[in-house]
């Protein structure tokens, strides 16, 4: 999942994953959010920190609402048994150059991995169906996309070209089960 399909309204993002949370998993709400074979539970928010998405705030970044969203974060989540997802997002801008910006989550990311340039297209990389791919190349000249980790915790990043500045999302999507 790239950090663009997620620029979207959260209102109209979170309300249709708790339905198709609920509608799929039939759990019982908790509001732990507690990972283990025997928990259940599901969260929408509006709220979400540099702790949901494991990344720092780059230095002097502020929140950034796209045009017609309703917010600038989201934490959404579902789980029981041996399924589930959690989805957090956060999305900012700064103005520094996208490139300087692009650099300093690179660095960030490495705390889980290898980190997947997504820039030109990436290449896939480790073995088996756990390794992380490039499902798309970035569409707008000077825009970087990075993501780390495994299929069932990715990190993302993506930045954009924003006027003399930047703006960018950082997303973590944890999935359990198939």
């Amino acid at each position: 999942m790239s950090a663009r399909k997620l620029r979207v309204n959260f209102k109209r993002f979170g309300i249709l994953a708790a339905a198709i949370a609920l509608a799929t998993l039939g759990l019982a709400v908790r509001s732990t959010m507690a990972q283990d074979e025997e928990s259940a539970g599901i969260v929408f928010s509006k709220n979400a920190t540099s702790a949901d998405v494991g990344l720092p705030i780059y230095p002097g970044a502020k929140p950034h609402k796209d045009p017609g969203s309703d917010s600038d974060a989201a934490r959404l989540g579902a789980w029981g048994g041996a399924f589930g997802f959690r989805l957090a997002v956060m999305q900012l801008e700064s103005s520094d150059a996208p490139a300087k910006v692009a650099d300093y989550y690179k660095k960030a990311l490495a705390k889980y991995g290898t980190v997947l340039d997504c820039t030109n297209g990436g290449a896939v990389r480790g073995d088996s169906s756990n390794a992380l791919t490039c499902d798309e190349k970035p569409t707008k000249s000077g825009e970087f996309v990075f993501k780390a980790g495994t299929k069932q915790k990715q990190h993302i990043v993506e930045v954009d070209p924003n006027g003399s500045g930047s703006t960018f999302a950082l997303v973590y999507l944890w999935i359990k089960g198939d």
